[in-house]
């Protein structure tokens, strides 16, 4: 048997703080949001800011667009992250569901755009989007060998 067919591997549920610090130690996730009544996917880079959930955009775009209809509380999208090695198949994911709204504050979209630099340079990147989470959901996949204390 190879490493990564192994029974001994086990998955642990992470409390939702746990989550939210994991995905902030990584820069790359994937936003899931309706278009045209079907889930599309995108990758994008992202920051953590005050617990919210921070990423670059530009007019136009769909979810862009998706954003700035909605009704006030935002449109309901998932966001996901993970670090997960493809031979042990030992790591991390984590899935947040929560409102994104198009940040129209200009003070807070100057910030926004000094802390998050978008990852490819499209012509207009000057848009963000902020999710605020509301449900914060995440494995670890790690060999049974391993304790983990749980909080509380």
């Amino acid at each position: 048997m190879t490493r990564n067919q192994s029974p001994t591997n086990r998955r642990i549920d992470l409390d939702p703080a746990e989550a939210l610090r994991l995905l902030g130690s990584v820069s790359l996730g994937r936003i899931v949001f309706t278009r045209q009544a079907l889930p599309t996917v995108r990758p994008v880079n992202h920051a953590l800011d005050s617990g919210d959930i921070v990423i670059r955009t530009y007019e136009g775009a769909a979810l862009t667009s998706h954003a700035e209809e909605a009704d006030g509380t935002g449109v309901v999208v998932a966001y996901e992250a993970d670090v997960i090695d493809p031979d042990t198949h030992l790591g991390w994911s984590v899935v947040v569901t929560g409102y994104a709204q198009l940040v129209s504050d200009p003070a807070e979209l100057d910030r926004i755009r000094e802390l998050l630099q978008p990852w490819a340079p499209i012509e207009g990147m000057d848009q963000a989007v902020r999710i605020r989470p509301e449900l914060v959901a995440g494995v670890r996949l790690t060999e049974s060998s391993e304790t983990r204390t749980a909080p509380g």
